[in-house]
């Protein structure tokens, strides 16, 4: 009998590999927002930051699926990470003024660096993760896995701003270079039998095969368009700042809680699933969870009482937090070993257009609707995507994961 997720040894050095790297991220995003601003006290300067770090991720992303499917799993994952190493290591230094010219300029080149080296961590997990695992433990290990990353979430830019108000950028930078060596050499020591390179096609049309993949299965591809317009309707996080300040009329640490709430129940959810995984009717329980996710929207959008909203930010956590183990764990039964860098890398693309994007569309819906009806109008959409891909996406409406294994 297969040993459970939890005490899987390699299963858990590939965990460390991928929650050393959020960490080390998300520390890194929290400092480089402050240590531009610092820099530069334009606003504007802070947008930059994102633009630097989008457009690369974007560029090649379904590039590192295909080097991934075709060559080393494990070695590119360990160049992710020592990538980001250098990249820290090049912020230290920025830090430090041990580097000429224009700091402001040094810090957006080391994003846009940072943004090629992200390309290949979700792949690199995603293709590993079936490699160190039964199919029978796909489920909990999504739910374990899950739980985790949210933990490293809400712990990285806590940890970022805690160390920069002691200790200063410096120092923080310095910690998110000691978690990226940690994640290179959890990656590197891992034992794992790598199934042959892949045959080598051209470039393009290997890519245009995992496309092709995704858009032709309609379970894999319901589920991936349900989170990217979910997302892209119903994210409110955006517009906490405003929620604080204009409705509830609290200080940052409002702002802190309401972060904090729906990351807590993906946490709480990631762990539960874990011990007790959704077998039976997982596609009516992923619809149930995006729709019960918007209802959760609206209602916050239209509390009045700031515990209250920071109730049903919890309670929308819990629901995000099923989607994201059911499409996990979705990904990881469907898709063959051969393309499994290619897919998750499309599958990050969905993940990381949506967010960004939705970020947008909350700005315009506030601006021309209101922030209340904005809201309000995100969710209601939300409850729609879940309609019409109930509709048109039948195998996922009624998809068992028995099915699947």
């Amino acid at each position: 009998m297969p040993l459970p997720p939890h005490l899987n040894r390699k299963f858990l050095q590939l965990l460390a590999f991928r929650v050393q790297l959020v960490l080390a991220y998300q520390i890194m995003a929290v400092v480089v927002g402050w240590h531009i601003y610092q820099l530069t006290r334009d606003p504007l300067a802070l947008g930059l930051v994102g633009l630097a770090e989008v457009v690369p991720y974007f560029a090649s992303a379904l590039f590192a699926g295909y080097a991934i499917d075709h060559y080393s799993r494990r070695l590119f994952g360990v160049m992710s990470a020592l990538i980001l190493f250098c990249i820290a290591l090049t912020l230290v230094a920025v830090s430090r003024g041990w580097l000429q010219g224009d700091a402001a300029m040094w810090i957006y080149g080391a994003t846009a660096v940072t943004g090629f080296a992200r390309a290949f961590i979700a792949p690199s997990y995603g293709a590993l993760f079936a490699l160190v695992l039964p199919r029978s433990q796909y489920a909990k290990a999504a739910g374990l896995g899950s739980s985790m990353i949210q933990f490293g979430m809400v712990a990285g830019p806590a940890a970022g701003g805690l160390l920069v108000g002691f200790s200063g950028t410096t120092t923080a930078y310095a910690v998110a270079m000691l978690l990226c060596l940690g994640a290179a050499a959890a990656l590197f020591m891992l034992k794992v039998d790598e199934p042959p390179s892949a045959d080598s096609a051209p470039v393009f049309r290997s890519i245009g095969e995992g496309l092709r993949f995704v858009y032709g299965n309609q379970v894999l591809f319901g589920a991936q368009c349900l989170d990217m317009f979910a997302v892209l309707f119903g994210g409110a996080v955006a517009l906490l700042p405003v929620f604080v300040q204009e409705v509830f009329h609290y200080g940052p640490e409002g702002l802190g809680i309401l972060r904090a709430a729906p990351a807590i129940g993906a946490v709480i959810t990631g762990l539960y699933l874990a011990r007790n995984p959704i077998d039976l009717h997982a596609g009516r329980w992923l619809l149930g969870a995006v729709a019960g996710f918007g209802i959760c929207i609206i209602i916050f959008a239209l509390s009045s009482s700031f515990w209250f909203a920071a109730f049903m930010l919890l309670l929308a956590g819990i629901c995000d937090g099923i989607s994201v183990v059911l499409r996990a764990t979705i990904f990881q039964l469907v898709t063959p070993d051969h393309m499994r860098g290619r897919v998750s890398a499309i599958n990050g693309i969905f993940i990381g257009s949506s967010n960004e994007l939705g970020a947008f569309e909350s700005g315009v819906a506030a601006r021309l609707l209101g922030l209340v009806p904005s809201v309000v109008f995100g969710g209601l959409m939300t409850l729609g995507v879940v309609g019409v891909t109930a509709r048109f996406a039948p195998k996922l409406r009624k998809l068992e994961l028995s099915q699947l294994h």
